[in-house]
């Protein structure tokens, strides 16, 4: 089954970008007439059983679905080397490609990678019309000790401008705070109604961007999401530890009020004693089978400062056998409370830390047993899950944390005009093919690695990871795969159709066709190369996974 649902979501995807790239080829050379011979979704036999099979002709076109999903092509009287002699090409040599101007040629060959850039604008559009989740620009978490908690920002505060320029979601403040390190920028929230205006340090300190390089960014400890109530517990001599609480404690309820994260929690201890007895109940132990627990608080605790618990950011529940957590004494159940002397606000926070950390030692600071100690902790490069279905090097420790941040608040981009759509639409496909080019860019030169190049397995694997997390990721995929699609046809490499636009080009500029023993080499030198890109993808993928093929070999060896 699980064979299946990749294939079925490679496939469906594949399928849609072929035949949406390959229809374009087709209606253009329609519309130019040239003779379209074969209109062929997928390699390979036809499918089909005995005498029924997926494929039809009309109008002098065949049309049919192959085995092999992974390609497909529109075949036109006269494209190929050599065809000068075909039967029909003699009788019909106005249908021919070559007889056809330059213009009408480029435009024929363009017309697929245009599909493909305009698929993804006619998807946004779709989305739009639908309405696209985004998160709304309302503070989840202010870490403590940051640069956010000495503005005096509060979770629940919506930030309205950040400098001169209105915010509409928390992508726009978090992407403008990043690019100013080191700034005091003037932010304006709405706060139980009225506006705010606070001045926010940056903090410069190395970070990740969108392609895992390491830059200085903008830090400020403000957050999206929202803190669960899970605590730490870091000293013996607090008040928690004296009431019995210990770290990784989950609040459910306090004082006859549900809890739903740690703010909601920070503000029930503040509350005026009411009916209900100041009573914590909390889960301890398993999640899927706790132990429910009610404890009552000493008198006068109005704060988590005061009862002596901090929000468990980093509370570690696996340490990596033979990892730098491990080596440097780490176990599950400590409480992770600073890193170079800064406290650990996030497990987002933290993370991003170690794997912009270059591999230098970070000094760390873990509660264990109501003793804080500092060890020193080298991250090393490691496979890492980039959420995507694939994985890529990391700077990393070797702990995982069971304690995921809560869901912020949420709204929806919606327009429904489609005047007003599809102008935004343009924009998003055009900010993402921006992206993909600046991806592109640094793949070439070194700064990415090219082990990020994926092939087959590689795009199943990412086409099931977005299918399982629902329809919205599944079709953001199919969106940056097929403008990847198009880009990529573009380039000038024989057998492509940007190889076989710079041969039409060179054909209007000379002024006759190019050599048929031209276009033999040139077409054997395109195939080598694509086959060598192939290869390398391919390569790639499975490198990724040649561990735990030779570990399945040898359990099925009995080794």
């Amino acid at each position: 089954m699980t064979l299946l649902s990749y294939l079925f979501a490679l496939v469906v995807m594949l399928g849609v970008l072929v035949f949406v790239h390959e229809l374009g080829h087709f209606l253009v050379a329609k519309a130019c007439g040239v003779r379209v011979l074969k209109f062929s979704l997928g390699f390979g036999p036809t499918i089909g059983i005995g005498r029924w099979k997926l494929a039809w002709t009309r109008n002098g076109t065949e049309y049919v679905v192959a085995w092999f999903p992974l390609g497909g092509f529109v075949k036109m009287l006269g494209e190929s080397p050599g065809e000068e002699e075909d039967p029909e090409a003699r009788i019909h040599p106005e249908e021919t490609l070559g007889a056809k101007p330059v213009w009408q040629k480029l435009a024929i060959v363009f017309a697929g990678p245009i599909m493909n850039l305009l698929l993804p604008v006619l998807i946004f559009t779709g989305m739009l019309f639908v309405g696209i989740p985004r998160p709304l620009p309302v503070v989840g978490t202010v870490e403590a000790g940051s640069p956010a908690a000495s503005a005096g920002f509060e979770p629940g505060d919506v930030i309205r401008k950040v400098g001169d320029a209105r915010i509409e979601w928390w992508d726009d403040v978090d992407e403008r705070l990043r690019a100013q390190p080191g700034a005091a920028v003037p932010i304006e929230v709405e706060r139980d109604g009225k506006p705010v205006t606070l001045v926010l340090p940056v903090a410069a300190r190395a970070g990740l961007d969108a392609f895992g390089g390491v830059h200085q960014t903008g830090w400020t400890g403000l957050d999206h999401a929202r803190l669960p109530a899970t605590l730490g517990v870091p000293r013996a001599d607090s008040a928690a530890a004296g009431a019995g609480l210990r770290s990784g404690d989950r609040v459910k309820a306090f004082a006859g009020t549900e809890i739903a994260d740690w703010d909601g929690f920070a503000r029930a201890l503040a509350a005026p004693d009411g009916a209900a007895p100041r009573t914590l109940v909390l889960e301890r132990g398993e999640k899927d089978t706790p132990e429910r627990l009610e404890i009552a608080l000493p008198a006068g605790i109005r704060s988590p400062e005061a009862l002596g618990v901090v929000p468990a950011a980093v509370l570690v529940s696996r340490v990596e056998p033979g990892s730098p957590a491990e080596k440097a004494g780490l176990a599950p159940g400590d409480l992770l409370v600073a890193v170079d002397g800064g406290p650990v606000g996030s497990f987002a926070s933290f993370a991003e830390i170690v794997r912009a950390s270059g591999g230098r030692p970070l000094e760390v600071a873990y509660a264990r047993d109501g003793a804080t100690t500092t060890l020193s902790i080298t991250p090393e490069m490691r496979e890492a899950d980039t959420g995507l279905g694939v994985k890529e090097p990391r700077y990393l420790i070797g702990i995982s944390a069971d304690t995921p941040a809560l869901l912020g608040s949420v709204g929806k981009e919606m327009a429904r005009n489609p005047f007003v759509a599809v102008p935004r639409a343009v924009g998003m496909t055009g900010e993402v093919t921006l992206t993909f080019l600046q991806g592109l860019v640094k793949i070439v030169t070194g700064e990415v690695s090219r082990s990020q190049i994926a092939g087959p397995i590689g795009i199943a694997e990412i086409a099931h990871s977005a299918l399982q997390r629902g329809w919205e990721a599944y079709l953001s995929t199919l969106i940056l795969i097929s403008i990847n699609l198009g880009i990529l046809n573009l380039l000038p490499i024989p057998v492509l159709d940007g190889g076989q636009a710079l041969l039409f080009l060179i054909e209007g500029v000379k002024r006759s066709p190019v050599s048929l023993r031209t276009r033999e080499i040139v077409q054997q030198i395109g195939v080598t190369v694509l086959v060598t890109l192939m290869g390398f993808a391919f390569w790639n993928d499975l490198s990724r996974h040649w561990s735990s093929f030779v570990g399945w070999l040898k359990s099925s060896a009995g080794l």
